[in-house]
């Protein structure tokens, strides 16, 4: 039976479900999920990210939160982790990068919180000189100094959809009226969750929440302000969720979101306002929002690709100069990704960012 047939047997039977309930399903089915499947990135995959772009995205990573650990006074031993590592790409770009920082390789010890099978055989393999650990979500990492970098984790996750009526709430449903999927509206109802977004929204507006990171970053917030240490959250999204960010990618185009359960990536925009304040809660600072751009550029890359480029030639210099311009221009990855940092309240935010 696919995915498809199975999500509508579910509806039949229990009625129309969540968007979120959705995106779980198509995203991280036991067996037919996106995730469970396949490889998704590059080329032959759905989708590209930063990391396949151009080693430099890793490397001053690595700069980054190698500074932040020295900057702490380089506690030893700590967790140097990554969630949702693709094929492992940014972290071995990340280790090499670092190779040079006095201790920063003999404390760190390599945590990958990763659901999918077949990336984790590719992440060993990207890996195999680091000993790296696998965790299936971010409370089983160790009550220790945490140094963690998120790309594009948290657009992942899945997220309910709301529609303002009056002083009330419609959330979508995924169901089936005439036996295929369909969105669809409940009746409208409170939702003290959003009483907040009351005085910036109007009627018919779209308002997207993802309760699924609520425990992510609350366990990795409250190991860095115990413990100490810092993250890097680089996604694209905003400070505050405003209209339908969700959708589907497939052969790097865009799909629809119904048609092909567990065979296309879903994805919505990141609510960074809400990231922050769940971090505060939980003891941690927070940067103010940086586009990746802006980031990059303040870490030194433009002065990286320089570099590389005057040893470079042919298409593997003009390579350099598309990546460059991929990775930070306000046209490309510049200004639609952001970047958030966190870390500790007697510390200072990981190079790059601002209180």
């Amino acid at each position: 039976m696919s995915l498809k047939d199975q999500i509508l047997s579910r509806i039949r039977a229990d009625g129309p479900i969540s968007v979120a309930s959705y995106m779980n399903d198509c995203l991280l089915h036991p067996t037919l999920g996106y995730y469970a499947t396949r490889d998704p990135l590059g080329a032959k995959g759905d989708f590209i990210t930063a990391p396949e772009i151009s080693q430099m995205f890793g490397e001053l990573i690595g700069l980054s939160l190698a500074q932040a650990w020295m900057d702490q006074g380089s506690p030893a031993p700590f967790t140097l982790a990554e969630l949702g590592p693709g094929r492992g790409t940014l972290m071995a770009d990340l280790l090499r990068a670092t190779r040079a920082v006095p201790g920063f390789h003999a404390a760190a010890h390599i945590a990958l919180v990763e659901r999918s099978l077949p990336l984790r055989q590719l992440q060993a393999t990207a890996l195999a000189d680091h000993d790296p650990s696998w965790h299936e979500d971010v409370d089983a990492l160790p009550d220790q100094p945490l140094f963690l970098i998120a790309n594009e984790f948290f657009d992942a996750l899945p997220v309910r959809q709301f529609v303002r009526a009056g002083p009330h709430w419609r959330e979508r449903r995924v169901g089936a009226p005439d036996g295929d999927l369909m969105i669809g509206l409940t009746d409208p109802a409170p939702y003290s969750a959003l009483d907040h977004r009351l005085n910036d929204t109007k009627d018919g507006d779209l308002v997207e929440i993802c309760p699924a990171a609520t425990p992510a970053i609350t366990a990795l917030a409250q190991r860095i302000g115990t413990y100490g240490g810092a993250a890097l959250i680089i996604d694209y999204g905003d400070w505050r969720s405003l209209g339908d960010t969700l959708q589907a990618l497939r052969a790097h185009k865009a799909a629809d979101i119904l048609s092909t359960p567990g065979d296309a990536d879903l994805t919505a925009h990141v609510d960074f306002e809400a990231l922050a304040t769940v971090a505060n809660a939980a003891g941690c600072a927070h940067s103010r929002l940086t586009t990746q751009g802006v980031f990059l550029e303040r870490l030194g890359i433009t002065a990286r690709a320089q570099r590389l480029a005057s040893v470079a030639t042919g298409e593997a210099q003009q390579n350099l100069i598309t990546a460059h311009r991929r990775l930070t221009h306000p046209t490309e990855m510049g200004n639609l990704f952001k970047t958030l940092g966190l870390y500790p309240k007697t510390a200072t935010p990981p190079p790059g960012l601002e209180p």
